[in-house]
């Protein structure tokens, strides 16, 4: 069996997103680091070598496959930050549609800029989906 490769790391955040070019984007992946670490009450860990994630849950397949994984997280990508809904978007339509622009992939949240987005709605997806993740740990 192949091992995951996003799993956390020790490198530091900071200079992760310190690393950012566009002082916006460095700002704004400063924001949501602030509302992840606020909505899961932890620290962030660098995963892989761009993602930043928050807080973790264990998973296991019917395959006995098992692992971590964080419970909510970002990337800053080239053309979207990325923003890691673990739950999915099944049952958040009513809050997709006043979140603002926007695409989604199965657990992806694609936004372009954090001004083009309601932010305490965005607040209120991640709490919804960090919740639910935690429901499931029982």
């Amino acid at each position: 069996m192949a091992d995951l490769k996003t799993k956390p790391t020790r490198k530091s955040v900071e200079a992760f997103l310190g690393t950012i070019e566009d002082p916006a984007r460095r700002r704004e992946c400063r924001t949501i680091a602030k509302i992840m670490r606020e909505v899961t009450g932890t620290k962030a860990t660098m995963w892989g070598p761009s993602i930043v994630g928050f807080g973790s849950y264990h998973y296991k397949y019917a395959s006995g496959r098992e692992g971590d994984f964080f419970l909510t997280g970002f990337s800053p990508r080239k053309h979207n930050l990325t923003l890691y809904i673990m739950s999915g978007f099944t049952g958040y339509t009513a809050l997709l549609r006043k979140l603002g622009k926007h695409s989604t992939g199965k657990s992806c949240l694609y936004i372009k800029s954090l001004a083009q987005v309601d932010l305490d709605v965005l607040t209120e997806l991640i709490q919804q989906s960090v919740a639910h993740m935690k429901s499931r740990q029982g």
